[in-house]
């Protein structure tokens, strides 16, 4: 269950990459259900969604935790 967790996580980042604001959201909700693992997952989809958007850059500071 926790690897649907995860790429349930994936597509809804995806979905609110449009809003800084929301991404961040996200972000912060991701660290608190992923596991460790995850996390560090997470973080290599992140940065490539930045290359993407560079605005989502401000929410990098949610996964320095």
């Amino acid at each position: 269950m926790a690897r649907a967790m995860f790429e349930y996580t994936k597509t809804v980042l995806n979905k609110v990459s449009f809003d800084a604001a929301l991404f961040c959201k996200e972000v912060q909700k991701a660290m608190q259900r992923l596991l460790p693992y995850e996390i560090e997952e997470l973080r290599i989809f992140i940065q490539s969604l930045i290359r993407q958007n560079p605005d989502l850059q401000q929410c990098l500071i949610y996964l320095k935790t």
